[in-house]
């Protein structure tokens, strides 16, 4: 199940109430003996997911053998997430607690204090076997056609005095579920996680992981065509939460901040981006919807480019372009290939 917008009921809004007056609505469970847990008697497993990407993921791969809770509601800035102590107490009676180590420090210490069951971080899961079975293949193909154009321009080493250079994808990025191929992996080991929680219902599980991955393959692949025969590799963006996107594709990201949405640039900083727009022959800059598109419609008057959204998909909202992963994501293609002289 999906998470939509403008949606009456949804099993997230229906445990919601179910919890009463726990203020995000997790929800209390018991494990049978069995190795089948069962959270007030309807058989599922009840898992805590930290914020969007990793709910959409639990869902997809639970279906209906798993209670689905989120502890970032649509419309809040992950980043920006506050945890009650009574939160914390509550998170200790979920099955599974799935969360982004790194992403959301008020997260990462109520895990650590809750002492839940199994507590599942997904960077440990986007790490596996899967990747090194993508890495590369399609990004190489286009890297070699493209490549000529850009290659003594790109090498990927930060420029000087930048403070919002991430071109890599690496540790220091979170973000992960932007590169399809690294979340199809975190979809797999998640399937692993709930066979062991509820080995009853492990090929479901399996199967569910396997339809996702499929529909993650396929757009993988929409990307790498998609992305083709541009004009630049170079896109600007409020947030340096593109990192493992560029990577995957073979783009360079510019940042006006850093890894924090709220970040302030530098004057040095901004007069940098104004001599990488103009060299690199940049049209747009992008900004998102969840955090202020102030800086980004600064920077873009005062060098004339245009400005669009690029969705860092960290919660859905009346305002994204879809009410899933997939359609956001393709919205993210349409927009990155506009700006990039794809299509």
């Amino acid at each position: 199940m999906n998470v939509r917008r403008n949606r009456p009921a949804s099993r997230i809004t229906i445990a919601a109430a179910a919890a009463g007056a726990t203020a995000l609505g997790l929800v209390t469970l018991t494990a049978c003996g069995t190795g089948t847990a069962d959270a007030g008697g309807d058989g599922t497993v009840d898992v805590v997911a930290s914020f969007y990407p990793l709910e959409f993921v639990a869902e997809e791969v639970g279906g209906e053998h798993v209670s689905v809770t989120t502890l970032t509601k649509p419309g809040v800035e992950p980043h920006d997430l506050e945890i009650k102590p009574r939160q914390t107490a509550e998170l200790s009676e979920a099955d599974v607690a799935f969360y982004l180590k790194g992403l959301q420090p008020a997260v990462d210490a109520a895990v650590a204090q809750s002492g839940v069951k199994k507590a599942v971080d997904a960077a440990e899961l986007g790490a596996g076997e899967h990747g090194e079975e993508h890495t590369g293949e399609q990004p190489d193909e286009h890297g070699e056609e493209h490549g000529g154009e850009h290659t003594g321009e790109h090498s990927g080493e930060p420029e000087s005095g930048g403070d919002g250079h991430d071109h890599s994808g690496g540790a220091s990025d979170p973000h992960l579920w932007l590169d399809p191929t690294q979340y199809a992996e975190v979809a797999e080991g998640f399937a692993k996680t709930l066979a062991e929680a509820d080995p009853d219902h492990a090929a479901a599980y399996e199967k569910n992981a396997e339809a996702l991955v499929k529909k993650l393959e396929a757009l993988d692949k929409d990307f790498a065509d998609g992305l083709r025969n541009r004009t630049t590799d170079t896109f600007i963006t409020t947030h340096a939460a593109f990192g493992h996107l560029a990577s995957r594709y073979g783009l360079e990201q510019e940042a006006i901040g850093g890894l924090d949405p709220e970040a302030e640039p530098s004057p040095a900083r901004m007069r940098e981006l104004h001599t990488i727009a103009e060299r690199e022959k940049v049209t747009t800059v992008f900004f998102e919807t969840l955090v202020s598109d102030a800086t980004a419609k600064t920077l873009a008057a005062d060098t004339g480019l245009k400005t669009d959204v690029l969705d860092p998909l960290e919660g859905i909202t009346d305002r994204s372009a879809g009410d899933d992963y997939f359609e956001v994501m393709r919205a993210n293609l349409d927009a990155l290939r506009k700006a990039l002289g794809s299509g």
